[in-house]
């Protein structure tokens, strides 16, 4: 039963958010009395994120629509690291050339979420912050660091936290490099506390004992009070980690994966995860959430279609959100080939399986000729049972250069334009 009274608290309990929280009723009481400070990091591994930092970005949302301020850290520092966290294998090390290029691609997305500050006297209290790590990490001295900041671990309680020893259990290789991390995000949380005074961190339910370790370290260096909250890790209701497809991960940038194919992401949800992925990952209000809850049989589908609005207007505005929901009904609900599907080049004569793979719907040609004997794979409305078969004039429309390819019912839909 949700027992919070502070907006913040309140909203992200009945909205699913909430998997754990350190001393929650400080932090309600805090957040009901003042305005909060809260961070979440964010390493710069790729130039995108996906769609698994969403949640974390939809809590920084809400803090800042509750009044509390948001603080966007990019860990152009934490990156040369790597976080262990969830991992078999040690991250790829990238340059520092790799990490900055990361850097100033995947800030973009935070601006569609939070209101940013500028150097103006109209700033607000709540308005969002972007700091990054490599400020105040890239210029330690080492033997300083040690002595003043990592004489506060034990290693026997580092070794406790899941992001190690789950590592270990699995007798996957763990470096020195990356078992350094949960100190540099701890000396994080206490640094930001110092620049904007932080109280709060937040993240996925794998990151509480690297959160932890940053409460424990600013009450012994400032005898300050810090305060944890983490979120569950989603998966779907078949038990799948969420943000996979065929092809890889959803990116969250525009150049990785159309707001078309984010679009239809989000309308492939199973029926069991539409209520919950619509508090999640919409502002839709709940009432509003309530009413689509209650649509029966094939009526679940409208839902799902305002889930894959909803969610593509926050990552990638209205005006393309609508675009895809129009491509989506031409194609599956009129027959006709939307002006925002996947577009493939082939040639006469490519085979049908080389075509599925270079669209990305699948890993390899050998998944490719699997999804031919399994019956999935259509070229307009014909069905391809032939690993053999060769795209031709026949398979095209009253054009004579479009056919529309079909993998399954969720995998993919895509355009071939003859060359």
């Amino acid at each position: 039963m949700n027992t919070y009274k502070s907006d913040f608290l309140n909203v992200l309990a009945t909205r699913g958010f909430i998997h754990q929280i350190s001393e929650p009723e400080a932090l309600d009481a805090l957040a009901r009395s003042s305005t909060i400070s809260g961070y979440i990091g964010f390493d710069c591994t790729a130039p995108s994120l996906h769609i698994g930092s969403l949640l974390p970005i939809m809590l920084l949302y809400w803090l800042q629509q509750t009044g509390h301020r948001p603080i966007a850290l990019m860990g152009g520092g934490t990156t040369r690291v790597g976080d262990p966290s969830g991992k078999d294998e040690s991250r790829r090390l990238l340059s520092d050339q790799d990490i900055n290029q990361n850097l100033k691609s995947i800030r973009a997305i935070f601006s569609r979420f939070l209101r940013f500050g500028d150097q103006s006297a109209k700033n607000l209290p709540n308005d969002a912050v972007m700091a990054n790590n490599a400020d105040w990490l890239n210029a330690l001295n080492y033997i300083d660091f040690l002595r003043d900041i990592g004489r506060h671990f034990s290693i026997n309680r580092m070794l406790s936290f899941d992001s190690v020893k789950l590592r270990l259990e699995r007798q996957q290789e763990l470096s020195f490099l990356e078992f350094n991390y949960m100190i540099l995000q701890a000396y994080d949380f206490v640094e930001l506390h110092r620049r904007y005074g932080c109280v709060l961190q937040m993240g996925g339910s794998d990151q509480w004992g690297n959160i932890v370790s940053g409460i424990d370290l600013g009450r012994r260096l400032h005898n300050a009070q810090f305060f944890a909250l983490t979120a569950p890790l989603i998966t779907t209701s078949s038990g799948a980690k969420m943000g996979k497809t065929a092809s890889g991960a959803v990116w969250l940038n525009a150049d990785q994966v159309s707001p078309y194919e984010y679009w239809q992401y989000w309308r492939n949800t199973d029926d069991a995860d539409v209520v919950r992925f619509l508090k999640l990952f919409t502002v839709l209000p709940l009432d509003e959430i309530e009413r689509l809850a209650a649509l029966k049989g094939s009526e679940i589908n409208d839902a799902k279609k305002v889930l894959a609005t909803q969610a593509t207007t926050l990552v990638h505005g209205r005006e393309a959100a609508e675009r895809a929901a129009a491509t989506a009904r031409t194609t599956f609900e009129e027959g006709g080939l939307g002006s925002e599907l996947p577009t493939l080049p082939v040639s006469n004569g490519e085979s049908v399986v080389s075509a599925v793979t270079r669209i990305g719907f699948s890993s390899s040609n050998a998944q490719a000729r699997q999804f031919v004997r399994d019956g999935a794979v259509y070229l307009g409305d014909v069905k391809i049972t032939d690993i053999s078969t060769k795209i031709g004039p026949q398979y095209f429309g009253q054009d004579g250069r479009s056919a529309l390819l079909r993998v399954g019912k969720k995998r993919g839909i895509a355009t071939l334009k003859s060359e």
